[in-house]
């Protein structure tokens, strides 16, 4: 019988560690996810991003896609000095190296929402699931911050 408890006991914990933590962080056995968030975006701009720092707590992994109901083309981005201007591009995937970091952040690497449902409004949250290669599946709900946040 304690055997049952124990291996129960185990399968809620493995489950609520892939919960959000808060609003806008969420840990696996593998990664954490933490200070994420989105902009405000007026409807005119059609599309919005997201950041977030992606910590690996053991091997190497690789955000690979995300999902979100608030835009219909999720992409992964970053930015790239083309002569002189910067100009985002679409990525294949983003590297999480084994116990180190990925950094999300304006001017750099983020999440691409493109055709907006809806526009990102200040005070609202906006869901995603992101996808990882090892790791699979972590849902987590970013805060939409005023249309210039860096943090």
């Amino acid at each position: 019988m304690k055997r049952r408890s124990a291996f129960f006991g185990a399968i809620a914990m493995t489950v609520l560690m892939t919960l959000p933590a808060a609003a806008q962080e969420a840990v696996t056995d593998t990664l954490e996810i933490s200070g994420g968030f989105t902009r405000a975006s007026p409807m005119v701009a059609g599309a919005g991003a997201g950041f977030m720092t992606i910590r690996s707590k053991g091997p190497a992994d690789r955000l690979v896609a995300f999902r979100s109901s608030a835009c219909n083309t999720p992409e992964l981005h970053t930015h790239i000095n083309e002569n002189g201007m910067m100009r985002m591009r679409q990525v294949e995937a983003i590297d999480i190296p084994a116990g180190g970091e990925a950094v999300l952040k304006p001017g750099s690497l983020h999440l691409m929402f493109i055709d907006l449902v809806e526009p990102m409004q200040e005070g609202t949250n906006v869901d995603v699931t992101l996808v990882f290669e090892q790791a699979g599946e972590v849902e987590l709900s970013l805060p939409v911050k005023g249309a210039g946040a860096m943090n």
